[in-house]
């Protein structure tokens, strides 16, 4: 079959199909909080369908500066991102079935969107967080966006953000999705 993906190809996008769904099951992204009295540091885990971490803690000492609770509740997109996940995995599949180049830019397409959507939200949730503070808050400070990749510091809180397990998977995924572009691009 002219224009065909090969089989390398094939199987490379059965390999990004097996990784996107095993990302559901691993974290994406997290913070960690340290300061002198919480030297180990307090976590916020964030997978595809819930939160983790101490949460409650970490609540708990934001309300002293008006910043409002984590919950999960307040992210939307934990109930419906593993179905987009398994639904791109599913895409895969199918890429690699049909084995169509045409189909492969639009699986490429989409993950190009959905990390750039992510990334975005991660942000614009990070934003709102920061900068809608309770005025009446015991302790004041400025408004801020934590960064979502480093490093913040607040009073005596520092904080790192960073991508996890699940994001590296997502990458390697990524990878596996390229792949066949690299390999049948005489055809």
């Amino acid at each position: 079959m002219k224009n065909a993906l090969s089989m390398p190809s094939v199987i490379s996008l059965c390999i990004a199909g097996i990784l996107l769904a095993l990302s559901i099951f691993f974290s994406w992204w997290g913070m960690k909080f340290y300061a002198p009295q919480y030297p180990e540091g307090l976590d916020i885990i964030v997978y595809p369908y819930k939160l983790a971490g101490e949460i409650d803690i970490v609540n708990g000492l934001n309300h002293y500066i008006g910043m409002k609770n984590f919950s999960e509740e307040d992210f939307p997109e934990l109930q419906y991102l593993p179905y987009i996940i398994g639904g791109m995995a599913l895409l895969a599949f199918i890429v690699a079935l049909v084995r169509r180049k045409g189909l492969l830019y639009v699986l490429i397409g989409l993950f190009v969107a959905g990390g750039a959507i992510g990334i975005y939200d991660i942000n614009r949730w990070l934003k709102d967080y920061g900068t809608n503070l309770d005025p009446k808050a015991p302790i004041e400070v400025e408004p801020f966006v934590p960064p979502v990749v480093g490093e913040n510091t607040i009073a005596n809180f520092v904080t790192d953000s960073y991508f996890s397990y699940g994001s590296f998977i997502l990458g390697a995924a990524f990878l596996c999705v390229l792949f066949p572009l690299w390999r049948d691009r005489k055809q």
